[in-house]
């Protein structure tokens, strides 16, 4: 069946970011399930295996660039039955926007997402978040992990210290650096992997939500994201949900976020078919 055809049952993909695996979204998954969806959380490249794993040897995802990510989710995607509602975080974000261009799902959410090719606003809460990779480019081929000092500051500085740690100890692993400075450096590549056509009016229906307290990409960078869009007539959409950080699909109150990602996707899915 080709992405352009009709739902005729709720699917969900998941897709999530850098230093993360599927795991990030167990919640999401167990609650989407029981309203009677089909779920689908596929790892990167690499990232398969559990968390405890990957952290021992993360030679499997050393050096795994964007668009290996990017056709792994559209080979996923294509084989399924119906176009599906795609959610991603962080650099999952980033994905559902690359693939709703490339005409693939019936309608995307982009959660805290970082930013395609031409996004230009980089706050020092960012930098200082992507800077233990950014800042040795011997790092691009190797795998590297935050310390939980960095990971706090970066994912979950909403939370006390002890929480903080068992998030940590629960979901972070290695991420591949070489997909940060594809991220980071997109704006000086003019076949940067994430480059979207933000004028494109024939893909599925696109919302944007925002933590306001997140350190990675905080509002203004998702704002900024959402605005590029304003050429197009496809739907573009943004959602801020204030004192939320970077890990707001786990955070305390991720209920809030994850029933108004599915029921404005569900709605405007049934609008764009």
């Amino acid at each position: 069946m080709t992405p352009q055809a009709k739902p005729q049952t709720g699917t969900v993909v998941l897709i999530h970011g850098l230093w993360m695996t599927p795991r990030s979204w167990e919640q999401w998954i167990d609650r989407y399930t029981a309203s009677g969806h089909h779920v689908f959380a596929p790892g990167w490249p690499g990232v398969g295996g559990d968390v405890e794993k990957l952290r021992r040897d993360p030679s499997t995802i050393a050096g795994i660039g964007l668009g290996e990510i990017v056709e792994h989710y559209e080979r996923f995607i294509l084989r399924l039955d119906e176009p599906p509602i795609l959610m991603g975080h962080s650099f999952g974000g980033a994905i559902v926007q690359i693939l709703l261009d490339r005409g693939l799902g019936c309608a995307g959410v982009a959660i805290d997402s970082a930013p395609v090719k031409g996004v230009l606003p980089l706050p020092l809460s960012t930098l200082r978040s992507a800077w233990p990779l950014l800042r040795n480019p011997a790092n691009k081929n190797k795998a590297v992990g935050l310390t939980p000092r960095q990971f706090h500051y970066a994912f979950t500085n909403t939370l006390d210290s002890a929480a903080s740690q068992a998030v940590y100890d629960r979901h972070h692993i290695p991420g591949s650096a070489r997909v940060l400075f594809q991220g980071a450096f997109a704006n000086f590549n003019p076949r940067a992997i994430s480059r979207v056509d933000f004028r494109n009016s024939n893909r599925a229906p696109l919302l944007f939500i925002a933590g306001g307290a997140d350190h990675v990409v905080p509002p203004k960078v998702n704002k900024a994201n959402a605005r590029l869009y304003r050429r197009s007539t496809a739907i573009t959409d943004y959602r801020e949900f204030p004192d939320r950080s970077h890990y707001t699909v786990g955070q305390d109150g991720w209920e809030e976020v994850a029933d108004y990602a599915l029921s404005w996707a569900a709605d405007r899915r049934q609008a764009h078919t």
